[in-house]
C-alpha cells in the first residue's frame, strides 16, 4: 500500500480525494480536521498518523562507510528567488520561476542523479540514482509518459550541472521549457547553447544538491 505525507493540516476535500482515488494504508500530516478523520475513518486499512512539524535540524549527517561514519553538514539550503542567475537568451515567466523553484525543492529529496519535471506545481517526472544524468532525464520523461502526463511547458529541475548538452536534448524533445541546475560544468557554455538552441529558459542556482 502506499503512503502520503503532507506538511500541512488534512482537510475533508483531500481526503475524500485519496480515500476515493488512490490504494493508501498510511497518511502522514501534523493536523487533520474532524471531518477528514471521519473520512479516513471509514475506509477500511487506511490510517492516519499526526507528526507536528519541527524546525529543528540535525547538526550533523551521518552515514555508515567502511570502517567508521562519515560526518557532514546536512543540506539545508534552499534557493531564492533574487539568487538565481539566467544564462540563457530566453527569460522564465513568473510563472516558470515559481516552478522552477519547485522543482528545486523537490530535486533536493532526490538520489542523484536527479532530474525532476514538474509544472504548476505538480511533480510530474522523476529520475533517480542513475550514474548518468542524461539516463536520469530520460527516465523521468518515461515516468511522466507511462503516467500519462504532458510534459508540454514544463520545467526540470537538475540536482548537479549538465556535464554535456545531451541532457537538454532529451528534456528539450519531452516539451521542457525551462531548467535549474547549478551551473559549474566545464561544458557549461555548450549546454547553454544547446538551450538557445530549443529556446530554453535556463537558470543557475550557484550550489547543488547531489543526494547519496
Amino acid at each position: 500500500g502506499g503512503i502520503i505525507a503532507f506538511n500541512r493540516e488534512l482537510d475533508a476535500e483531500t481526503a475524500a480525494q485519496i480515500t476515493a482515488n488512490q490504494f493508501v494504508e498510511l497518511i502522514i500530516a501534523p493536523g487533520a480536521t474532524d471531518a477528514a478523520l471521519a473520512i479516513t475513518a471509514a475506509k477500511q486499512n487506511v490510517r492516519v498518523l499526526i507528526v507536528p512539524l519541527s524546525n529543528a535540524h540535525n547538526q550533523y549527517d551521518l552515514k555508515r562507510v567502511g570502517g567508521g561514519l562519515l560526518v557532514q553538514t546536512p543540506d539545508t539550503l534552499n534557493v531564492q528567488l533574487a539568487q538565481l542567475k539566467v544564462v540563457t537568451q530566453a527569460q522564465p515567466s513568473a510563472e516558470q520561476l515559481q516552478d522552477l523553484l519547485f522543482a528545486w525543492r523537490v530535486a533536493k529529496y532526490v538520489k542523484s542523479n536527479a532530474i525532476v519535471f514538474c509544472r504548476g506545481g505538480q511533480t510530474l517526472g522523476v529520475g533517480a540514482g542513475q550514474m548518468s544524468r542524461v539516463d536520469s532525464t530520460r527516465i523521468a520523461s518515461i515516468k511522466a509518459q507511462n503516467a500519462g502526463l504532458s510534459l508540454a511547458g514544463s520545467v526540470v529541475a537538475s540536482d548537479a550541472f549538465f556535464p554535456f548538452r545531451d541532457g537538454l536534448d532529451v528534456l528539450a524533445e519531452a516539451g521542457a521549457k525551462a531548467v535549474i541546475q547549478p551551473g559549474g560544468s566545464m561544458r557549461d557554455a555548450e549546454v547553454i547553447a544547446a538551450a538557445d538552441e530549443h529556446g530554453i529558459a535556463m537558470v543557475y542556482t550557484g550550489f547543488r544538491h547531489f543526494r547519496h
